[in-house]
């Protein structure tokens, strides 16, 4: 896995956790923040022919 793609990844759980977080504190703002994230950062890898894992559910 390259650089970039560890980056990717990295964040892309960040950001997951994020929304997780904001879903439990009832945070819309955050929650909207989040999934523009994930949005982009998919958008992203799909770009750079990156293949992402799918969120945790834990």
């Amino acid at each position: 896995m390259g650089e970039l793609s560890r980056q990717i990844q990295q964040r892309l759980d960040n950001a997951y956790e994020s929304l997780r977080h904001a879903h439990a504190e009832g945070d819309i703002y955050l929650v909207d923040i989040s999934q523009e994230e994930i949005k982009e950062l998919r958008r992203i890898a799909a770009n750079n022919d990156i293949g992402i894992d799918a969120p945790r559910c834990d």
